[in-house]
């Protein structure tokens, strides 16, 4: 009975994690599409030499996601048999996109981004189990440059 209880309950929380997460990823598409063209990149100093700078700006990005206890239970058998953790591949997918998301918002009227940068760190591992994850937190971070328009545009 307590097996059948666990099978009940590992599955149900498989079908809401992909629903969950078919959701997220959908919600991030939408995002991607409205905020495509604030190029983001990585290189420090890629300005077009023929527009001048009408100000910079540091802006910022995070994003904490949980690891469901299925993403747990399949990590857990993969570390036996060996090969990729594609469970937690998606996880920082969806993390790092949205982080990043979160810094386009962050910079609506920025022409571009520079030198953008992404950190991410585990939070919430118990000491007990070095091997337990409970959440990750990823950082993106650039350099939101604004062009002036004309010779007379002041700083935004």
């Amino acid at each position: 009975m307590e097996f059948i209880i666990f099978l009940i309950l590992l599955s149900t929380g498989f079908f809401i994690g992909r629903m969950v997460e078919s959701s997220h990823l959908k919600n991030i598409r939408e995002r991607e599409k409205i905020f495509a063209n604030i190029p983001v990149v990585t290189a420090k100093n890629f300005t077009d030499p023929e527009k001048s700078v009408a100000g910079a700006y540091m802006v910022t990005g995070n994003v904490v996601v949980s690891i469901d206890y299925f993403k747990r239970i399949l990590a857990g058998l993969r570390n036996i048999f060996g090969g990729n953790v594609r469970s937690y591949e998606t996880l920082i997918d969806r993390g790092r996109r949205e982080a990043i998301l979160r810094m386009k918002e962050s910079a609506q009227t920025a022409d571009i981004i520079l030198n953008l940068r992404i950190e991410t760190s585990s939070i919430g591992r118990s000491a007990d189990k070095k091997n337990s994850l409970g959440s990750i937190e990823v950082l993106a971070y650039g350099t939101a440059v604004k062009y002036k328009k004309d010779p007379t545009d002041i700083q935004p």
